[in-house]
This record gives structure tokens, sequence and C-alpha cells, in this order.
């Protein structure tokens, strides 16, 4: 490999390094959304089979 390639190469890690960076918070950030909505809908879902009828409440607003 001659020089020039390797610099060329050299000059492209950095960035290669923080897209990589990127990639992977974005992944980490949607596993724990992912997770909070799953552990949601199993809440919901235990709720209603327990047979429960006041699992998600509606709020209505005060009369004036």
């Amino acid at each position: 490999m001659s020089e020039d390639q390797q610099d060329e190469e050299a000059d492209g890690r950095p960035v290669a390094a923080v897209v990589g960076l990127i990639v992977i918070v974005l992944l980490v950030l949607g596993g724990l959304w992912l997770a909070n909505r799953l552990h949601s809908s199993a809440a919901m879902q235990d709720c209603i089979a327990s047979g429960r009828t006041n699992c998600a409440p509606i709020e209505v607003p005060a009369r004036q």
C-alpha cells in the first residue's frame, strides 16, 4: 500500500467512527423506547386480563 492510500484511509476513520457512534446511540434510544412501549402494553393487558374496568381512565375536564 502506498503512503497516499494510507493517508486517505486515515482521513476517513474519524468520520466513520462518529457515524458509527451515532448509529449505536440511535439503536440504544430506539431499544429503550421500544422496551417502554412494550412495558406499557403489558401493564394494560395485565389490567384487562384481571377483569378490571378502569384500566385506562378517561380524564374529563371540570365543569365551569
